[in-house]
């Protein structure tokens, strides 16, 4: 776990570090060390290099390994309680119902005076909640007892359902579809340190509150009836959970757009190592998912310099093969 920690906030680092604009290390303490303390920057400090570093670089890859630490996280607690492994927060619909809110911000030009900056992540993020709302709401009608393919079964079928009003929507308003399609790619540019900080609040309290649910989310991976033979209580643990993952997946999506596969790989590759513990899991997740997204985002940034590739590309590029992996190594396995 020490060797894991220490790798990962490296490869943080450098996506904070690298870049077209080179920044010596000992500028960087120095820019590190005046922002830190208060003092004025050093006078042989170019303010471009402090600028690019503070402004730009850092908030940008804090952000990326926030994203893929809460999609990480969620995609394991998911995996746990629909004992699914190929299970994610998105297949109850949260990115699709996300996407639905950005796009009628960016198709329909709604804003909102004082919060107009944040009418994008806000919009995704309540009605990628919605979404959530709505498929938990109509698998507690079918099934009173929440099963796991009533759940998944109504996820997918609210994502298609959101994803056909969403075409329809671009079919009238394709001059700005554009747009829509680029925030759907997913992509880091532009993020400050408000993005940081509402993903850390969000994120801490997630995850506090998921690592007091570890102990019953060890039991339900036996099953449903072992779990409440054992006293847990299965649909009430299974609301909670499901619920806090589409927050961390909601927030994520509405900041960095619509990111696939990092919730599916981080989460498996984390179990192969450490075990199936989730004390362990969960914040091992984190630490590999955020490592992992940093770096994706560090290639979409500098591979095609100074043209950006699309974040989501990236890690479909590495999630679609683990993807398939998993399918036909363990999904079969299910079925």
């Amino acid at each position: 776990m020490a060797l894991s920690l220490a790798v990962c906030l490296f490869i943080l680092l450098v996506a904070i570090r690298a870049g077209s604009v080179y920044i010596s290390l000992p500028d960087l303490f120095k820019i590190i060390g005046s922002h830190i303390t208060g003092r004025p920057l050093p006078a042989e400090v170019d303010p471009m290099s402090d600028s690019i570093f503070w402004t730009i670089r850092t908030p940008r890859a804090i952000t990326a390994f926030l994203v893929g630490g809460c999609l990480s996280v969620s995609g394991a607690v998911m995996q746990a309680v629909l004992q699914n492994p190929l299970a994610s927060s998105y297949t109850l619909g949260v990115s699709s119902g996300a996407s639905l809110g950005a796009a009628f911000v960016l198709l329909c030009g709604l804003t909102v005076s004082g919060i107009s900056g944040f009418m994008l992540p806000l919009a995704g993020f309540v009605f990628g909640l919605l979404t959530v709302a709505a498929a938990m709401l109509l698998a507690s009608r079918i099934d009173r007892n929440v099963s796991n393919q009533t759940i998944v079964l109504i996820g997918m079928i609210l994502s298609l359902f959101v994803t056909g009003i969403l075409n329809f929507m671009m079919t009238f308003y394709s001059d700005r579809s554009k747009q829509l399609w680029l925030w759907m790619t997913g992509s880091f540019s532009a993020r400050n340190w408000t993005h940081s900080a509402i993903l850390t609040v969000v994120g801490a309290v997630c995850f506090v509150l998921l690592m007091m649910l570890s102990g019953r989310l060890d039991i339900l991976t036996f099953g449903e009836l072992q779990a409440s033979s054992m006293g847990v209580e299965v649909k009430k643990t299974k609301i909670i959970a499901i619920l806090i993952c589409s927050l961390l997946t909601g927030v994520s999506v509405a900041f960095a757009g619509v990111i696939g596969f990092i919730d599916l790989a981080a989460p498996h590759i984390v179990r192969r190592i450490f075990g199936p513990s989730h004390k362990i899991v969960i914040p091992m997740s984190f630490i590999y998912g955020g490592a992992f997204m940093a770096l994706c985002d560090l290639a979409a940034r500098t591979l095609l310099s100074p043209r950006e590739i699309p974040v989501g590309a990236v890690t479909a590029l590495v999630g679609a093969p683990f993807f398939a992996y998993v399918f036909f190594t363990k999904g079969r396995r299910i079925a």
